[in-house]
């Protein structure tokens, strides 16, 4: 890995784990605390599940964007270039970030960018066979091929209140920017201890493009919603989250599809990480 190497010229110490069957992650952090800064190489659940196996160890994380999604990259202004990424793990500036846990079927696991239930984890499972291929072209390809989506009532309980929602889907984001630095659903702040939780009711993905437009007006100060009201979405702030569904839905975190299907409860961890960042940035609203 250039970036390794790179580190090294400049005196570091680097060693190089390679997860996988035979080092599952929380092996390969076992000796964290011994070390300056982790480097997660790959997409955005490798990423996350580093992040969440170093929750409150208060080692820097650096999210380097090496998968075919690098949404969690993106969002914390990663550059592409090693040698650029070399430079910010020597700088070692850092925020810290909340994390998701999600918990299913006896099994917890963590996620940094977005989980969901239903129309996004069908995406992403639609997308498995076209990403060797188009890449992250797969997403938009697999989204498009959504147009008549399972619908379902979900049963919420926000925050200890509950609620009753007919849907396709339902997303828990952390982060705001989506692939192309899209805006997800407006402007969503990572390190405020709270998750942006959206309810999709649209029919199909090409009824959600108003708020799509609506969203990147919104990010580009042009003005008020032009679609707003239309019904599309229903969007709320939560800091734990049980969602039930009237039939099984399945289930993604961070692009990576779970074994298990709603219902699920997830909660925020906050503050949990440091995230390496450029030096200067603070504001990680998105």
């Amino acid at each position: 890995m250039q970036c390794a190497e790179l580190l090294r010229s400049a005196g570091c110490e680097v060693v190089v784990r390679e997860l996988g069957p035979q080092l599952p992650v929380q092996d390969a952090v076992h000796d964290v605390v011994s070390f300056q800064r982790v480097i997660a190489a790959g997409g955005d659940g490798t990423v996350s599940s580093v992040a969440y196996a170093l929750r409150y160890k208060n080692v820097p994380v650096l999210a380097y964007p090496a998968g075919t999604a690098n949404l969690i990259a993106l969002n914390l202004g990663m550059p592409d270039h090693p040698a650029a990424l070399a430079e910010l793990v020597l700088q070692g500036h850092a925020v810290r970030v909340d994390l998701g846990e999600l918990e299913t079927g006896g099994q917890t696991c963590g996620f940094a960018m977005l989980a969901g239930a239903g129309a996004d984890a069908h995406m992403i499972r639609e997308s498995e066979d076209l990403k060797a291929r188009f890449g992250v072209l797969a997403y938009i390809f697999s989204a498009l091929k959504q147009l008549n989506p399972r619908r379902t009532t979900f049963s919420l309980v926000v925050d200890g209140v509950p609620r009753h929602i007919d849907g396709i889907g339902v997303m828990i984001a952390n982060f705001g920017k989506a692939s192309y630095g899209l805006p997800i659903q407006g402007a969503i702040n990572p390190s405020d201890g709270r998750f942006m939780v959206i309810v999709l009711k649209a029919g199909n993905v090409l009824q959600l493009l108003p708020n799509v437009i609506d969203s990147v007006r919104s990010r580009l100060n042009l003005g008020d919603p032009i679609f707003a009201g239309n019904g599309s979405v229903e969007t709320f702030a939560a800091r734990e989250l049980s969602v039930e569904a009237a039939e099984p839905f399945p289930l993604q975190y961070d692009g990576e599809l779970h074994e298990e299907t709603t219902p699920f409860t997830a909660r925020v961890l906050p503050g949990a990480i440091r995230f390496v960042t450029a030096p200067g940035s603070t504001d990680l609203s998105t």
